[in-house]
């Protein structure tokens, strides 16, 4: 008898229970608090922080991007994609053509131009990166340096500024390093969009 009371007891506590937790979100509100908040940025510091495997390297710098600059960054990140490449080589790939052209899809400067170098990777036809018309589509040009970066053995695993300087053969090869922050910042802004 003993044995079929306490059945019974812990069967209608069980079913106080369900019942509770079935009818608990209808009877709170379930606008965000202040610690879903708090979570969710510490969730989208977590997803930065992957991008940014090494910590950042050195003062960062940081510039407010125009219409076109934020196109280049989505065709920088489409081509990304289209590659097969993940998150942390857009972040690459952003913070080389903010070093190399403060992402404007530059041509030819004439005088102020370094050798032939154009587009937003600042590549150069008579170095091998395709031609002129190539190099200054943002497709084309992302693709290219994304195809050099493969080539690098580790770039996974490096610190941005020796993956894209393997890549680039830079006179300024630490230079990158001051951009990872803001390719890390836009990766995760324009990744899912």
């Amino acid at each position: 008898m003993n044995s079929i009371l306490r059945k019974s007891i812990l069967g209608i506590a069980g079913l106080t229970v369900a019942g509770g937790l079935a009818a608990g979100p209808l009877n709170h509100d379930t606008a965000p608090t202040a610690r879903d908040a708090a979570v969710t940025t510490q969730a989208a510091k977590l997803d930065t922080a992957a991008l940014i495997p090494h910590g950042v390297q050195g003062n960062q710098s940081h510039i407010d991007l125009t219409d076109e600059q934020t196109a280049n960054v989505k065709a920088i990140i489409a081509a990304t994609k289209k590659a097969g490449m993940d998150e942390r080589a857009a972040v690459v790939s952003i913070a080389t053509a903010l070093q190399e052209s403060k992402l404007e899809n530059l041509g030819h400067l004439g005088d102020r131009n370094d050798h032939d170098s154009q587009g937003l990777f600042q590549q150069r036809p008579s170095s091998g990166w395709g031609t002129v018309e190539q190099i200054t589509d943002p497709e084309y040009s992302t693709t290219a340096f994304l195809k050099g970066l493969k080539q690098v053995d580790g770039w996974q695993d490096m610190p941005l500024t020796k993956a894209a300087q393997t890549v680039q053969v830079s006179a300024y090869p630490d230079h990158y390093a001051q951009w990872e922050q803001q390719a890390a910042d836009l990766v995760a802004e324009h990744w899912n969009s």
